[in-house]
């Protein structure tokens, strides 16, 4: 595996004792060009080709130097089979961890909202829902998407119903008032249709926290109730590819990237003391993930010799990072807040490495690859297990399910912080 390259490989850099140990003399001075040597005594690699060896035993360069699969992906498919088990043992053991679940984003968590909108982002169509058991309602990927598996995790029996059609007693339960193109700023993506964000999803719940109090009977008791639900919020992803980095809109001529990220933030702030003040007290916020990466995004933008869009993902992280300090900023001015931060970028691009194709979309987006969206009713790919992104932009239900798991329950403590759903749900 390491001989090409390394000098000597018929010699060995220590003296040793004789040709029957093949130890070195003990106290002996070795030669000093180690890396130069292949063997270290007359047995032993010396460290230059076991830092070879043991590179190429993790990441294999040709088929036949690990079967079926090498380190890497065997450590991904742990990481899988660790996110499966979780995910069971909630489904088996599943009493509710809080008593309701609110969702406010985009397409990540969108269920439905956007079937009611006049709008292009809409996925109320087959393929999308091909493996979800109601079909195509208007969720952005072949299965579940990221609140139906949090959900899950979070013990809840049934699916948290979107803010379109939820009536009843239901929204005792929680309700999902994601919508996909959804921004920070209320002239995101405005270009795609109407959408409904996050300022718009605020009002929504407020429409809703009039209706439990209803059904309750009083203020004291509806606020009780919102203060031990888990919400989490999934924003500022459109701010960027439908927003700054779109030429439909003059922001990035405006603002350099610390300052958008810094407007971003300040706007977030108040959404989020809104949210705060309406009686979230446990609220996981999701970073921004690592768009550049997403076919669409190299489609259009190109990725000059790089692997990824540099300068998308750059951007994003100015975000991410303001983001972690909002977390604390909130925690330690807001009463009996519980903020976290769910490190959306770093899961995904870890969670990557464990399909085969990551580099172009399960269904059919048409001839234009830089279009995100699902062509209507073309048959998509069979092994969709296998590939990291739905369509040009959304992740597939074998992703949402890695990431969801891996923001439930930290398997990195870089994944989440300060803490993860599954702890941020048993605080008090």
């Amino acid at each position: 595996m390491f001989i090409s390259g390394i000098q000597v490989t018929n010699v060995t850099y220590c003296d040793v004792i004789n040709t029957i140990s093949f130890q070195c003399i003990p106290l002996g001075t070795p030669c000093q060009n180690s890396d130069d040597y292949i063997f270290w005594d007359g047995v032993h690699p010396t460290e230059a080709p076991n830092l070879i060896s043991a590179g190429r035993s993790y990441s294999a360069v040709f088929p036949a130097e690990s079967y079926p699969f090498d380190i890497r992906h065997s450590a991904t498919l742990i990481s899988m089979e660790t996110s499966l088990l979780i995910y069971q043992q909630h489904l088996v053991y599943g009493e509710a961890q809080v008593p309701c679940y609110f969702i406010f984003g985009a397409s990540i968590f969108d269920n439905g909202n956007n079937n009611v909108l006049v709008t292009t982002a809409r996925a109320n169509y087959p393929p999308y829902g091909i493996d979800f058991p109601k079909g195509s309602t208007g969720r952005f990927t072949n299965g579940r998407n990221m609140g139906d598996l949090i959900a899950e995790h979070l013990g809840f029996d049934d699916y948290i119903p979107p803010f379109a059609s939820v009536n009843g007693q239901k929204i005792l339960k929680g309700v999902n008032y994601a919508s996909a193109s959804a921004g920070i700023l209320d002239n995101t993506a405005m270009h795609v249709g109407a959408q409904i964000g996050m300022n718009l999803q605020l009002r929504h719940h407020q429409i809703t926290i009039s209706r439990i109090e209803r059904i309750l009977g009083d203020r004291g008791s509806t606020s009780n109730l919102l203060n031990k639900c888990m919400y989490t919020v999934e924003v500022g992803n459109n701010d960027y590819i439908n927003n700054y980095f779109s030429n439909l809109y003059p922001t990035r001529r405006m603002y350099t990237p610390e300052q958008y990220a810094t407007l971003l933030i300040q706007q977030y702030s108040l959404q989020l003391k809104t949210l705060y003040n309406y009686g979230g007290r446990k609220i996981a916020l999701f970073g921004v993930p690592p768009y550049g990466c997403a076919p669409g995004m190299i489609a259009m933008h190109g990725t000059n010799g790089s692997s990824c869009v540099d300068f998308i993902n750059k951007a994003v992280q100015i975000f991410n990072a303001k983001l972690i300090l909002l977390v604390d900023e909130l925690n330690n001015n807001l009463r009996d807040a519980k903020f976290i931060y769910v490190n959306y970028y770093q899961i995904s691009s870890t969670v990557k490495t464990g399909f085969k194709v990551t580099n172009t979309s399960c269904c059919v987006v048409g001839k234009i690859a830089a279009v995100s969206i699902c062509s209507p009713f073309k048959t998509p790919c069979q092994n969709r297990s296998e590939y990291m992104y739905w369509d040009t932009l959304h992740i597939t239900e074998a992703a949402n399910l890695m990431i969801a798991a891996r923001s439930y329950s930290a398997q990195f403590p870089s994944d989440t912080y300060p803490i993860d759903i599954r702890r941020l749900a048993q605080l008090k």
